[in-house]
């Protein structure tokens, strides 16, 4: 595994990547070279399962660079809040995506094949799905390339090459992983999207590949018929009992929030967690002397859980949209029929990031010094 699954691993990933995240990151982090490059944080996987917080992640940078030096890594971090906070607002777009990769997968196009194995011919294309597959992670330019050549060169559903991402990379994440594919096919933002050229290859890969004339570089966006109307939501958090059973999941491994002391921890993951994540899960809970259950089966994992820790209150970190919150409905209606009660809360970086995130991302972006003193930082 490229990733250890800790959050110890996380920390010491972001100490020996800050001093490099001003002017190394700025100038270099466009370059798809190898899983040593400095440019390179490497801390997806672990602020995609909050193993390290976007708050962390952001002191530390800060501790070493001023905001306007940091200011492109700083927004990556501020980037994965709005693709968050943005699909919270429009779960039908999450829908809307697995209706039509159910669809696709009934009658795979002939070349889907071809392009998941690695065998298209097209030599950059082909390593990265190797890459993919051995190691689950792939620069996020490469990501782009990636996604362009999927949808616009082999003319195969975007949500189908969401889904190849989705089951291999460490770190997975609905919200980002969906976006980005309708960003790339120019849905996120209508008529705008983003076309892979050999010439931009040939020079962040420095020469590696140079698929000259094997692009379709002058592809039109795609179109969506479909409107995905916003839900307003209200990020908030109720008053917590001072002991109940904690629950941690694959969205979130943080410690319960200042003041809760838990009676229990107990771990638990979704039907379509990766490896990484359901590792990470099991580390953290047992971290925190706890256990984890990866059976599936929630609401008689949770009911023992509270019964063993003399409970019947649970508190468990806010779900957003994905697997792990379609999962928990159920048993969120499960749990309630037997006098187990759920307290959810928000954590305060989304409760102050996800009210920008109605629109665009730079209407996000122009509130991140504000964002920033409202986190203390």
């Amino acid at each position: 595994m490229m990733f250890e699954p800790t959050r110890r691993a996380g920390l010491q990933r972001l100490a020996r990547f800050a001093p490099h995240a001003g002017k190394t990151y700025t100038s270099e982090r466009n370059f798809d070279r190898n899983r040593r490059a400095a440019a390179v944080s490497f801390l997806s996987p672990y602020i995609r399962h909050r193993l390290v917080s976007e708050r962390e992640i952001l002191s530390e940078i800060l501790a070493h660079h001023t905001l306007k030096t940091a200011m492109p890594f700083v927004q990556e971090v501020f980037w994965r809040g709005y693709f968050k906070g943005w699909l919270e607002q429009r779960p039908s777009v999450w829908s809307a995506y697995q209706a039509e990769r159910d669809a696709s997968l009934l009658d795979p196009l002939p070349n889907y094949q071809t392009a998941v194995s690695g065998q298209t011919g097209i030599a950059c294309f082909d390593h990265w799905c190797q890459q993919l597959r051995q190691t689950g992670y792939l620069h996020n330019h490469a990501r782009m390339w990636f996604a362009s050549i999927w949808i616009f060169t082999l003319r195969l559903p975007w949500p189908l090459g969401a889904d190849f991402f989705l089951r291999h990379l460490q770190d997975a994440d609905p919200a980002s992983n969906t976006l980005s594919w309708r960003w790339v096919a120019g849905l996120h933002t209508p008529g705008k999207h983003y076309l892979a050229t050999a010439e931009n290859i040939a020079k962040f890969t420095d020469g590696r590949f140079q698929p000259t004339g094997q692009l379709n570089e002058n592809a039109a966006p795609l179109i969506e018929e479909k409107t995905h109307p916003i839900v307003p939501i209200t990020p908030r958090s109720p008053d917590l009992p001072t002991r109940a059973l904690w629950l941690m999941t694959e969205e979130d491994c943080q410690p319960p929030p200042d003041g809760a002391k838990p009676a229990g921890v107990l771990g638990i993951v979704s039907p379509d967690a990766t490896g990484f994540a359901i590792n990470a899960v099991r580390h953290a809970a047992s971290t925190a002397n706890g256990q984890t259950d990866v059976g599936h089966n929630w609401s008689t994992a949770i009911c023992r859980a509270a019964a063993k820790a003399g409970t019947s209150d649970v508190i468990c970190a806010h779900l957003p949209v994905g697997p792990a919150a379609a999962g928990f409905a159920k048993t969120y209606q499960n749990l309630a029929a037997k006098n187990i009660r759920i307290h959810v809360f928000v954590r305060a970086y989304d409760r102050h990031v996800w009210p920008h995130t109605t629109k665009g991302f730079f209407k996000l972006k122009k509130q991140i010094p504000a964002l920033l003193r409202d986190l203390d930082l």
